[in-house]
Parts: C-alpha cells; structure tokens; sequence
C-alpha cells in the first residue's frame, strides 16, 4: 500500500514540475508583442516560396508568349498558302497536253480532284460494258455458226434453250433468226460501249482544256441590273433640258 501510493505520489510531482516549467516559458513568451508559429518565422522558406512563385510566374510568361507566337505565325503560313492558291492560274496549253497523255491528269493539274471519279468511273463502265457485250456476241456468233451447219456434233446453242426445248426443222428457221439478230445486236453494242469510252476521253480533254482556260474568268457576285428612268433627246443623248423635244423610255444597264 505504500508503495503503490508513493508511486503515486512521485507521479503527481513529476507532472506538477512539468505543468510549472511550461507556464514560466508562456509567461517569458508573453512579453513579446506577437507571438508567431516557428513555422511561418523562417524567412528562408518565405524567400523559397516567394521565389518559386516568380519562377513559376515568368515560366508561365514565356510560355504564353511562345504560344502566341507560334499560333500567329501558323496563321501567317495558312493565309500565305491560300492566297498562293488563290493567285494561281492553270496554263491551259499544259492541261490540254497532260489530258491528253494520260486521262484525268489534266484535272489533277487544275487541282479539279472532285471530276477524277466521274472520269474513272466512266472509263470503267465502257470497259466492263464493252467486256460483256464482246463475250455475248462471241457466245452468239459461235450459236449461229453450229445452227447454219449441218454437223450435228456442234450444238453450242444448246445452251441458251430453255429446258425442255429443242430445235428441229419445224423451229430451225425462228432459231436462226434470233441468233443472228442478238449476234448482231451485242455486236453494235460491243462497238458502241467503244466509241462512249472515246466519247469519255474527249470529254476529260475538253473539260481540262476549258476549266484551265477559264480560270481567270471573273466568276464574282457583282451581277446587277440596273433599271431608271431616262429623258432622251432627238439625236439619242440624255438630256434634262429642252423637255419639250425630248422622249421619256427606261435606261437598262447590266453588270457582269
């Protein structure tokens, strides 16, 4: 019992000798004017601070200025290509020779990109029509050959009979006329599907001449008509004197 309270006891004077030593150092504190946190007294990290911020300030600057420049020079560079385009004019003398060498060059010189498919597909579909018109007229023309013939082991008309039909002397004749005709029909059509694949390239020359040619034309929105009232005289000159000899009409003038 005595040791516990003897423990105790020291205890207590321990913790009083620390609470005493802690009100003395408020109290010597105390007579200072302010009283500031140890960690906002240290002027080196305040200079550190204050300096970082700069640092970061004139990063922000130079970096502003730098993007500012380099967009305002991008849109210089833009503005110089569109008015280089602008200021260019094909040579129709050169547009009409590379049209002709090779199909569509002569729009991609005038820069006309958007005709290159309609030229190709044009050309492709004569190709393919007069593909297939030339096979059917072959096929056609070998039919009629076997059916004007007299031997029965050549029957390549067969194959455009219907299934169950045949040809012996009471058709023979109609056969004949129906395979001479489609042969000669595939035949003008073969031939035509060439001459439009003609028709295509001479359009692709022309196009490229005449779109080079035109390209200094004055295609602005400055289209007027300008419609007053004029008082002529005798000899067909404006007047406002001398009404009496003089004839009232409309004066039209175009703009373009």
């Amino acid at each position: 019992m005595n040791t516990f309270f003897y423990r105790n006891s020291l205890g207590v004077v321990v913790i009083g000798c620390i609470l005493m030593a802690a009100t003395l150092n408020c109290r010597a504190q105390g007579h200072n004017d302010t009283v500031t946190p140890v960690f906002l007294t240290s002027t080196d990290s305040i200079g550190k601070a204050v300096g970082k911020a700069d640092s970061i300030e004139v990063v922000s600057t130079v970096g502003k200025e730098a993007l500012s420049t380099a967009y305002a020079d991008s849109v210089r560079l833009v503005d110089n290509i569109h008015r280089n385009m602008a200021a260019w004019h094909p040579d129709p003398q050169r547009a009409l020779w590379m049209a002709l060498v090779l199909p569509g060059a002569g729009q991609i010189y005038n820069r006309k990109y958007w005709k290159l498919p309609i030229i190709y597909g044009g050309f492709m579909g004569c190709l393919y029509a007069m593909n297939w018109n030339n096979m059917m007229y072959k096929d056609y023309s070998q039919a009629y050959l076997d059916i004007m013939d007299d031997d029965p082991n050549t029957a390549s008309y067969n194959k455009f009979l219907h299934l169950g039909k045949k040809i012996d002397s009471s058709n023979e004749e109609r056969y004949k006329r129906i395979f001479k005709s489609r042969k000669d029909r595939y035949r003008r059509w073969r031939d035509m599907s060439f001459f439009c694949m003609l028709g295509v390239y001479a359009l692709s020359v022309i196009d490229a001449y005449v779109d080079a040619e035109l390209s200094e034309f004055d295609i602005s929105k400055d289209l007027s008509l300008r419609v007053e009232p004029a008082v002529m005289t005798v000899d067909g000159r404006k007047s406002v004197t001398n009404i009496g000899a003089a004839s009232f009409g409309l004066n039209c003038s175009l703009r373009f």
